[in-house]
């Protein structure tokens, strides 16, 4: 296919060039096997733009070729390298990335051959990562996927490793220098697994705290930059990050909100999902995501105005099916819904679902009625008589039910309190 140039817009950070910051000059190489289709390559290789921007890199070329199968030495073919050494001398790249995931001796081999830097996928989303990890246990997983995915890659004094901390595909342990010593990494893996180990256990206590607390729990799940920081903070009157980038929300975020006036739900924000997931971001996710294992509905936030939205969805599922989460209830939003010209253009629609926009307020008490609606079908209705003076017993109802009436009977002098509450509690 026909090297194209990318006309992009301004980005403000990137490498240091004659003592002056610029983004590094990208040039994006896709390689679409014989297992892709047409529609699913191009999904990729748009989504390789945005990765790309959303690393603070400047992606100005692209080039695509079709084979069977990537070249076992070069994964492009010959004639297709030399027009990417070519490119780079023209365009001035500093940096090559591929959709495909390359091997380290491919890898190895291109960037003796371009001598210039080069990445895949893979390290382009780690990188990502890497920049937007806020807690430790956040950041000691992406370190630790960045070291697992690096170890093969070690191969002395070599130009990848030279290139360390000079841009993109560099941060989290590329920043204090890798050390060539294959036993030092694998010291260093051990070390991260045992702080995640006693990190998990701490998570593990607090989720049982919040399990007991009579909360209706709810996570948020979706494909990334589908709009799930947004809703959550439109729901709950929050302040979480939103940015319309790929993963701009990477740790887990619990918030509490009212329905009906009862503050008894809590809904938890998570890293967007992906296509084609690395896998050494599989372990990264399950951790990230067992803090939503144990939650009552999941509702799996769907970009509707999407020409993907199909394949989005599948991928969704895919991954939940692989941390054993499709047993969760779930709701499906198709939000940005102020995007479409009629809603008729969403075909084969999830059920429950709401097409909505989290931007407009009637949708989000539409889709509050609707968590209001599946916390009552999975509580047990109940009816208790409180004596006038047992304010403490009335006080408990209240913050640990779904009050759904207060009556007093001036014959009998009590309350009458219906309402639902948990499977299992007994007030």
């Amino acid at each position: 296919m026909l090297y194209r140039k990318l006309d992009n817009s301004d980005h403000r950070k990137g490498i240091m060039i004659e003592n002056q910051i610029r983004p590094e000059r990208v040039l994006i190489v896709g390689i679409q096997t014989e297992e892709m289709s047409d529609q699913k390559f191009q999904m990729n290789f748009d989504e390789m733009l945005d990765l790309t921007r959303t690393a603070q890199g400047n992606p100005v070329a692209q080039i695509t070729q079709k084979l069977d199968r990537l070249h076992p030495k070069s994964a492009v073919g010959q004639g297709k390298l030399y027009e990417i050494k070519a490119l780079i001398e023209v365009e001035e790249i500093d940096l090559v990335i591929f959709l495909n995931r390359l091997s380290p001796s491919i890898n190895q081999y291109l960037e003796k051959e371009l001598q210039i830097k080069v990445i895949d996928r893979v390290q382009l989303i780690l990188d990502i990562f890497a920049q937007r990890a806020r807690t430790q246990a956040g950041q000691l997983q992406v370190k630790l996927a960045q070291y697992e995915y690096l170890l093969p890659r070690i191969v002395g004094q070599g130009l990848s490793l030279s290139r360390l901390g000079a841009g993109i595909g560099t941060r989290g342990p590329g920043e204090t220098k890798l050390e060539t010593d294959r036993r030092v990494i694998r010291k260093q893996i051990s070390q991260i697994k045992a702080q995640l180990k006693d990190l998990a256990n701490h998570r593990e206590r607090a989720r049982e705290r919040r399990l007991n607390s009579h909360a209706f729990n709810i996570g948020l799940v979706g494909y990334t930059n589908a709009g799930k920081s947004t809703l959550l903070n439109q729901l709950t009157q929050s302040g979480a990050y939103v940015q319309d980038q790929l993963f701009a929300t990477l740790d887990p975020l619990t918030r509490q909100f009212s329905i009906n006036s009862h503050d008894l739900f809590t809904i938890t924000d998570t890293v967007g999902f992906i296509d084609e997931l690395p896998t050494e971001l599989i372990y990264a996710f399950r951790s990230t995501l067992e803090e939503i294992r144990d939650v009552d509905l999941l509702i799996h936030v769907v970009d509707s105005s999407s020409e993907s939205r199909l394949m989005h969805e599948d991928t969704v599922d895919s991954l939940l099916k692989t941390l054993n989460m499709r047993n969760i209830p779930m709701l499906t939003v198709y939000n940005k819904g102020d995007l479409l010209k009629t809603p008729n253009q969403l075909v084969s629609l999830r059920q429950p679902s709401l097409i909505m926009s989290a931007y407009q307020s009637q949708d989000i008490e539409k889709l509050k009625q609707m968590i209001w609606q599946e916390a009552i079908e999975q509580f047990k209705r109940y009816e208790a008589v409180v004596e006038s003076n047992d304010g403490q017993r009335l006080a408990k109802l209240r913050r640990t039910t779904l009050v759904e009436s207060i009556d007093f009977d001036e014959k009998r002098q009590h309350y009458i309190v219906t309402g639902y509450e948990r499977q299992g509690d007994n007030e």
